[in-house]
């Protein structure tokens, strides 16, 4: 079996920076995290996969508004209907979700710490996975999951401000999470997922082999090595963003 994400027989070159980085961010998912175990965050990745084929979210998608169709998912036996429920409108609907849906979907089954540790795992493997489609690759297949149980860890200094999820403040990088990013400030599509500190490393894995080092993303003459210049990377971004209905 070769190693995972070999490129060498895809017949387009791929840089080693991605393979590198795609390796490391698999691995990360297959262990246990803050409130999932490695074996329910690997079920998570393959409800994503599953999503884009799914009959209600397709009907929901289509309609007006995804609340008038009211059907539940089939949920996986490791997940709980309430993270089906989010995995599928995350990958399939993010346009379109509200507070009142997020208020609606935690709770007891799934609760806030929860979500951004889905959220987080959602972000890296859909990624990886758009690259796969993107480039016609076969999808990596799943890593084994790591035995362990969760240790329940969120950032102690995530507070709520205008966000639907607690988070740290721009200036609130420090002790356990200094590593986040450099500096007094930083932008709000990095600060979504502090609560959960592992879920920003791996964005930041992701950012660095894929678009740019976040604290390179505010410098206009930045362009982390790539072959293009730095206004034809913002022209892809802004048009897969657009299509990946992103908020930002």
């Amino acid at each position: 079996m070769s190693a995972p994400f070999d490129y060498a027989d895809a017949g387009i070159p791929v840089r080693s920076d991605l393979a590198d980085a795609y390796r490391d961010v698999w691995a990360r998912i297959a262990r246990p995290g803050g409130f999932f175990t490695g074996a329910e965050r690997i079920a998570i990745v393959e409800e994503a996969r599953r999503a884009r084929s799914c009959a209600l979210c397709r009907e929901r998608k289509e309609a007006l508004s995804p609340e008038s169709v009211g059907r539940q998912h089939d949920a996986h036996p490791r997940l709980s209907v309430s993270a089906v429920e989010a995995i599928h409108r995350i990958t399939t609907d993010p346009g379109r979700l509200s507070r009142s849906w997020f208020e609606r979907t935690t709770g007891d089954e799934l609760s806030v710490p929860q979500y951004v540790e889905l959220l987080g795992v959602l972000v890296a493997s859909i990624s990886i996975d758009a690259f796969h489609r993107a480039m016609g690759f076969t999808l990596e297949p799943l890593p084994e999951p790591v035995a362990g149980e969760p240790d329940g860890y969120q950032a102690t200094g995530a507070r709520m401000e205008s966000a639907y999820v607690p988070m740290l403040p721009a200036n609130g990088a420090r002790g356990a999470e200094a590593d986040l990013w450099d500096g007094s400030r930083t932008a709000n599509v990095v600060r979504a997922m502090t609560l959960i500190p592992d879920s920003v490393r791996m964005l930041k894995r992701l950012s660095a082999a894929q678009y740019l080092q976040m604290h390179e993303v505010a410098n206009p003459a930045a362009t982390g090595g790539r072959a293009i210049d730095r206004a034809q990377i913002e022209l892809v971004a802004g048009r897969v963003s657009a299509l990946s209905e992103c908020f930002y």
